[in-house]
């Protein structure tokens, strides 16, 4: 939650982040000569702790005796000057040591020109659909891209040919010439520098099956479960995922001028990114907003909203005011999935099921991993296996499934699920296969151009991630002393 503090002038002033006073998300966003200071910062010096603070207003005087030597808690426990040297250290020690070929040693990392085209298929200057099969046909045989390139297309599913909107689901690129600037997205900037500096061009397969349908090519993720010490530093003044161009226009689409509902919304990315979004339109209604909920469970170093509603979001949904969200689309980044034991999930499943229960709502979408390392997913399945298994007799149905920008080691969608007059009598769909249509479709426009036999669905490893990106299977965390032979930084 935002704080308010009295500075020494006697004023009152609310406090986005946690270290600073004069940083508040509206005006940072519009902000274009930080921006690109920052920018360049990060292009000529790989100087993240700098960037952060200049992005954030953390050179300010406060006085908050924690704000210098804070520590992010989230899959490790580290403070920003740790996460700088780290950063120094570049590939040393196996740090960027992603991609390995199955049962065997650690692969070299990509070349920068596979690197940028990794991030071009998320920028909003290019249509998805054409840069992921431009990111397949320009890859080498047998290279980190190729793999990377044909396991994404045989994951994205869009459901142009049979859904009422038809090709409105495939997202164009911007003009050039737009008289509407879109909404600046820090979050990619940021994600964008880690591919470049930590040497990742996309997520790869967990593992090696004959359902990849890719015997040539056998590099698999080099361990499912490790990630960077910058991505706590990116949760914390961030949020758990990046949001697309694409995946916001989706969201914006589906709504067709109804409210959303960012449930568990975190320090509120997600929701600032979409309100802003949903502003672009002249044809949104006023009264179309985006409703942040959180119960408060988890801690953030800043937050983008100030109008959280803090609450048990099953009891919201269930209040009479809410009506089950009837006429609201349902939004999960990183829903808690929870298992046994767990403070958070209780029973595995547990809060997603009661919270499918009191939806009364036509649409859901989910944000959250589509591989089997069981980061922030369920222990046995994926997202689109559990909707298929537990939801189907309900008329849900898959409608979405698109990459988004995935963070280093991790592997990140967007699912969207209709059922009932959404999927305008198409319940069952042209191919009649409920929820988990196949993957590696787009309409008939968009399709692994090595591929014409359907992708196979794999099983969610263990462990599940908290909001925060607590690990809830894999122990206690700890403090992390990043153990480099380098300056204080």
């Amino acid at each position: 939650m935002v704080m308010t503090v009295t500075t020494s002038t006697g004023n009152r002033v609310t406090m986005y982040c946690l270290g600073s006073l004069t940083f508040v998300p509206s005006e940072a966003a519009k902000d274009e000569e930080t921006h690109k200071q920052v920018l360049h910062r990060l292009a000529e010096t790989n100087d993240l702790a700098t960037a952060i603070r200049t992005w954030f207003h953390l050179a300010d005087d406060v006085n908050v005796p924690e704000a210098h030597e804070y520590v992010y808690h989230a899959i490790a426990s580290v403070k920003l000057s740790q996460v700088q040297r780290a950063v120094d250290v570049g590939g040393a020690k196996g740090m960027h040591g992603w991609y390995r070929l199955e049962g065997g040693d650690l692969l070299p990392p990509p070349p920068q020109a596979d690197i940028e085209s990794y991030i071009s298929i998320f920028h909003p200057s290019t249509a998805t659909a054409s840069a992921l099969t431009a990111f397949q046909s320009n890859a080498k045989r047998s290279s980190i891209r190729l793999r990377s390139a044909t396991y994404l297309l045989s994951k994205r599913y869009i459901a142009s040919d049979w859904h009422p909107l038809g090709n409105q689901l495939i997202i164009p690129k911007t003009k050039k010439d737009s008289k509407t600037p879109l909404p600046c997205n820090p979050y990619f900037d940021f994600w964008a520098w880690s591919c470049r500096n930590l040497e990742w061009c996309g997520p790869v397969p967990i593992s090696s099956t004959p359902r990849n349908n890719d015997e040539e090519n056998k590099t698999v993720l080099a361990n499912p479960r490790m990630s960077h010490y910058i991505l706590p530093i990116f949760m914390h003044h961030f949020g758990c995922a990046v949001p697309s161009h694409e995946s916001l226009c989706l969201l914006k689409l589906f709504s067709h001028g109804r409210s959303i509902i960012d449930m568990g919304s975190g320090n509120g990315y997600w929701t600032f990114m979409l309100r802003q979004y949903l502003s672009l339109s002249s044809s949104s209604l006023p009264q179309q907003k985006v409703y942040a909920v959180d119960n408060n469970q988890s801690e953030w170093r800043v937050m983008w909203i100030d109008d959280t509603i803090v609450a048990d979001g099953i009891r919201w949904l269930r209040s009479p005011e809410q009506d089950g969200g009837k006429e609201m689309v349902l939004l999960l980044v990183y829903p808690i999935v929870g298992g046994d034991g767990s403070a958070a999930g209780g029973k595995e499943g547990g809060f997603t099921r009661e919270l499918m229960k009191a939806y009364k709502g036509d649409t859901i979408a989910v944000v959250g991993t589509h591989n089997g390392n069981g980061y922030t997913g369920f222990k046995g399945c994926t997202m689109d296996e559990y909707m298929e298994r537990e939801w189907k007799q309900d008329g849900w149905r898959k409608v979405v499934q698109v990459p988004l920008p995935s963070f280093a080691g991790k592997d990140e969608a967007l699912f969207v699920f209709q059922r009932g007059e959404a999927l305008g009598g198409n319940g069952n769909g042209s191919n009649g296969s409920g929820v988990a249509a196949s993957g590696g479709v787009e309409g008939t426009t968009s399709k692994p151009k090595k591929k014409k036999k359907k992708s196979g669905k794999k099983k969610n490893g263990a462990g599940a991630e908290n909001k925060n990106g607590k690990d809830e299977g894999e122990g206690e965390e700890e403090e992390v002393e990043v153990e480099v032979e380098v300056g204080d930084g």
